[in-house]
């Protein structure tokens, strides 16, 4: 299945097989095959009546209609019942009817972005670049050609195109990796100066920045206070997976995870991120299980925890809840009920990050992921999250969400709210401004004029999304970056 058309042209919507580095890449679905394919139909079609061009159409919101029509096409055809894009028939080659379907005015928080150090110490013997910042290469022309293995693909202004330039993105939170101090991909100084990047002098809304804490390796405390006193770090990212010498720990640990909630306390960043499900190779699974999130709110309810990933797993089709499963969601679905937190209450949240990239070109499995934690969690605790940069710009991520509806029948049949407009913007961003304390009327008032809007406004004459993604797309390309540092990129 081809990537591109042979004019070196990618759909909008990117259905292929990357990941972002923490998994095997996962084959497409017979399904996913069959609607990337009448999606370039449908392109070839839609620029043959329209009489255009290949590429000025896919930039065109048409291309997204026509990619999405695509999928509903292929849902109905497979007999797919749960979820669909609503997307007026007509509008592949109506950019009206295009704009009325894809476009929004959400306020977009997106809260688990990365981007990573090409020159770092993390990349052991292999002459790095000199990272310098040169803000103008997002006017480049041509878009960017990157691979799993140019590492500059990777780098903070890639980042700031693909997130902020190229989507709807207004707040990103650019969130920690996994790896020691002296090997981590995205140490905290080049995160703080992404950060400043993005921000203007006193505004430090727009770009947000995670500090990495691994309780489990020599001189955290230490660490924590030059996190929180000179980075000013929004909130915490734990990986209990990852270990120094390679063993875990767990969220509710009396010696390990204990005394970090503490730390956090006496700090004043109570806000606490937790890589959870997505069981990193290589690396002791019994830690990434996502129960252990549930049970350390709920002993910690002054603290705020949000499951990154919400616990789901890339192998694991998601199907109708089942108490006693061992996989996926269902295990932070029985973990919240059984650990007394009801819908939109309490102090723990759900995060889509991978999660609705991996789901949002299979609607029936979109359907039951969505529909499974908007019944439990409700639509107050669950935040948006796309793990940008390893999946390209979350345009694609945005304009599926956007669209995507959970069908009547699987309401009924299965109990499961509506994704209404209402939802889906408490998703988008109002509920992380409110665990991140941004108001988002006057945010977007004041920043109406700051740098990113100005080069936004800038970008939109010339605008050069590039469809790419960047994360490895073959069980070798994941080895290869994977394997040799034992859970750690290398």
């Amino acid at each position: 299945m081809r990537d591109f058309d042979p004019d070196g042209t990618r759909l909008p919507v990117k259905i292929d097989t990357a990941s972002n580095g923490e998994y095997l890449p996962q084959p497409l679905t017979p399904a996913e095959e069959h609607a990337k394919a009448l999606a370039f139909d449908k392109v070839a079609d839609a620029v043959k009546r329209l009489d255009t061009d290949r590429r000025s159409f896919l930039k065109s919101t048409m291309g997204t209609a026509a990619t999405l029509l695509a999928l509903n096409e292929t849902a109905a055809a497979t007999g797919a019942k749960g979820g669909t894009f609503n997307v007026a028939l007509d509008a592949a080659e109506d950019e009206a009817l295009a704009n009325a379907s894809v476009k929004g005015d959400e306020f977009i928080f997106d809260i688990q972005t990365h981007c990573v150090d090409p020159s770092g110490a993390w990349r052991s013997g292999m002459d790095g670049l000199l990272w310098t910042i040169a803000i103008n290469f997002v006017f480049e022309e041509g878009a960017r050609q990157c691979g799993w293995f140019d590492f500059d693909c990777f780098d903070g202004q890639n980042m700031i195109k693909e997130v902020f330039l190229d989507s709807d993105t207004d707040v990103a939170v650019l969130s920690a990796l996994w790896g020691g101090r002296e090997n981590n991909p995205t140490p905290i100084d080049y995160a703080a100066e992404t950060r400043t990047l993005v921000n203007e002098v006193d505004n430090r809304e727009r770009g947000l920045i995670h500090g990495g804490v691994f309780p489990n390796e020599p001189g955290w405390e230490d660490f924590m206070d030059e996190l929180a006193e000179d980075h000013k770090v929004a909130a915490w990212k734990l990986y209990p997976q990852w270990g120094p010498d390679g063993v875990g720990y767990h969220m509710d640990d009396p010696d390990q995870a204990a005394p970090f909630y503490e730390k956090a306390r006496q700090l004043g960043i109570t806000t606490i991120c937790s890589h959870r499900g997505l069981p990193l190779p290589m690396l002791d699974h019994a830690y990434s299980h996502p129960s252990d999130i549930a049970r350390a709110a709920a002993a910690n309810p002054d603290l705020t925890f949000i499951c990154y990933h919400s616990g789901f797993e890339p192998d694991y089709p998601e199907s109708a809840y089942t108490p006693d499963n061992t996989q996926g969601i269902d295990r932070l679905i029985r973990a919240h009920e059984e650990n007394g937190f009801r819908p939109n209450e309490g102090n723990l949240y759900a995060e889509m990050g991978g999660l609705w990239r991996e789901h949002m070109t299979q609607p029936e499995a979109a359907a039951h992921a969505m529909g499974k934690l908007l019944k439990t969690f409700g639509p107050e605790r669950i935040c948006w999250g796309t793990d940008s940069i390893w999946w390209g710009s979350p345009q694609d991520q945005i304009e599926t969400f956007r669209t995507f509806e959970i069908t009547e029948e699987f309401q009924e049949r299965f109990g499961y709210p509506a994704l209404t407009k209402q939802v889906k913007a408490r998703i988008f961003g109002l509920n992380a401004a409110e665990v991140y304390g941004v108001n988002p009327e006057p945010f977007l008032k004041e920043a109406a004029n700051d740098r990113i809007e100005e080069l936004r406004r800038d970008y939109a004459s010339c605008t050069n999304p590039s469809f790419q993604t960047y994360g490895p797309k073959t069980r070798r390309d994941f080895w290869r970056v994977s394997g040799p540092g034992g859970g750690r990129p290398s």
